[in-house]
């Protein structure tokens, strides 16, 4: 689909008549934490929607881009309403969907390995939300059988919870937080990854996915994965490396996360079993949504800007986890 009069008339591209940006939709606590963390109030973001959409329709290479409210504000408030720098991650997520399909494309919740991944429990969104009313998204590497799985089935399994979330209002001005429980963490999980497609994948997630992540928890982390996690988190930028948090035991982790919200397996209430049950009836809902993200499309040169730089911050980057030494 080209740019001009074809993609203009797209049911996918353009907004609903009353998507404007001129209705708030979240209650007055979220408006003013809007306001104070965002710099978002109603005349601002209606003027950066339709900024970003008439930029959108401008773009040389974005032949079909999704331009309704919610998508757009992922970028906004990640942003802190920052038009050049929202422009900048919406064209990064566009090019790294295209650059790595493997990754981030096809995303199916009827995909076997995807879907017994899910079943068994390896990532799920917990229901109830942290104490700061963000979004808690667990992790469980026992529940990851790196001998039948691959770290593309890993990376998929993500990037579906993820675009299920990412539309969320609430989520997109409170932010995220995680909690991976790596009691089950083996050599066999960590030889999956070659320490370019790790570097890659870290890049992706800070700088092309639109996510506020406020705080990530690690607990029961092996001691021979020491060496693994110190590579891990020197790749990460300042802001994301004060936000990591190592927990000895789960004891340790709930003096951070409340343990309510937890898995009944961790010491909560509700069974883990649960939990996943719902998330996949709130997949199933959001199925149609997230097969249409593959009909957005943007020319991908080799010597245009985004490209470039993805490439280029990943270069000289090779082999593979076993090579580290560990302890």
């Amino acid at each position: 689909m080209g740019v001009g009069e074809d993609r203009e008339n797209s049911p996918f591209f353009m907004p609903k008549p009353d998507d404007d940006g001129s209705e708030f939709h979240l209650n007055d606590e979220l408006r003013l934490l809007a306001q104070t963390e965002l710099r978002e109030d109603d005349a601002t973001r209606q003027q950066a929607l339709q900024q970003m959409r008439d930029w959108i329709q401008k773009h040389p290479d974005i032949k079909c881009c999704r331009t309704d409210s919610a998508f757009l504000l992922r970028f906004l408030r990640t942003k802190k309403f920052s038009i050049p720098l929202a422009q900048e991650m919406l064209e990064r997520y566009l090019v790294i969907r295209q650059l790595y399909p493997h990754w981030f494309r096809g995303l199916n919740i009827d995909d076997p390995p995807v879907s017994e991944l899910l079943e068994e429990g390896y990532i799920v969104p917990l229901p109830q939300r942290d104490d700061f009313g963000r979004q808690v998204i667990l992790t469980c590497a026992a529940r990851f059988d790196p001998y039948k799985y691959t770290s593309v089935h890993m990376a998929r399994c993500h990037s579906l919870v993820v675009e299920c979330l990412m539309d969320d209002e609430e989520n997109q001005v409170r932010g995220y937080s995680y909690c991976n429980d790596e009691s089950g963490l083996t050599m066999g999980h960590i030889s999956l990854w070659s320490l370019n497609d790790i570097r890659k994948i870290l890049q992706c997630i800070q700088n092309s996915t639109p996510m506020r992540h406020k705080a990530t928890h690690f607990f029961n982390v092996p001691h021979y994965a020491n060496k693994v996690f110190e590579f891990f988190i020197a790749l990460l930028n300042t802001k994301l490396k004060n936000r990591i948090m190592l927990h000895a035991s789960i004891d340790d982790l709930k003096d951070a996360v409340n343990p309510k919200i937890l898995p009944k397996e961790y010491g909560g209430e509700v069974p883990l079993a649960d939990m996943i049950a719902q998330f996949k009836k709130r997949l199933q809902e959001k199925h149609e949504a997230i097969k249409a993200l593959d009909k957005m499309e943007i020319e991908l040169n080799p010597k245009g800007k985004y490209v470039a730089d993805i490439e280029g911050e990943l270069a000289g980057i090779a082999g593979s986890f076993r090579q580290l030494q560990v302890d």
